[in-house]
């Protein structure tokens, strides 16, 4: 058994030498990190389970049911006016929403203001040209966010399928939306 391992161990060292191979290894942990990040931070989000339904008014004044969009893949961003990497992120839900077309639907929901003013002011600053919803603290509560924005990604049946938590990018949500 011994002699096994130390060709096990004399085999990585040689293989450590070629450079391509210490890449791979580096992006590989770099990936492990991330993965692991990712999973800690949206650990008590209730993805697996049914997306729990509402009705909120937009900035325009319709109402929008979330069990009616099913069909189509639901993309549910939460986010607060004061957050900056809320801001960050607005562009790409924009560029989300122009990607996906008709075959999503890419929905914002403001929570943690003051006033409506203050999600008018975001959504003029910032040229959001997707749907935001005004939802409410126990909204919030009920999809269990505490950090923004956090983003839900419901199949088109209804049920919560994924969720990221920060800025995540347009590859990240086009990845985790067809996933």
């Amino acid at each position: 058994m011994r002699r096994t391992w130390e060709q096990v161990k004399d085999l990585w060292h040689r293989a450590r030498e070629r450079w391509w191979v210490r890449q791979v290894m580096d992006v590989a942990l770099v990936g492990l990190v991330f993965v692991a990040v990712m999973a800690w931070q949206t650990r008590h989000l209730p993805t697996g389970a049914p997306a729990p339904d509402f009705t909120l008014r937009t900035l325009s004044g319709s109402r929008v049911r979330l069990s009616e969009l099913q069909g189509k893949p639901v993309v549910l961003a939460f986010w607060a006016p004061w957050c900056g990497v809320c801001e960050a992120e607005s562009s790409t839900l924009s560029a989300l929403q122009g990607l996906v077309g008709g075959s999503a639907h890419v929905l914002s929901v403001a929570v943690a203001y003051e006033d409506e003013e203050d999600v008018r002011r975001f959504t003029r600053e910032h040229a959001v040209d997707y749907p935001v919803l005004l939802g409410s603290e126990e909204l919030r509560r009920a999809y269990g966010v505490e950090q923004f924005p956090t983003t839900f990604f419901v199949s088109p049946e209804g049920r919560l399928e994924r969720a990221a938590v920060g800025y995540t990018t347009r590859l990240g949500l086009l990845w985790r939306m067809w996933l």
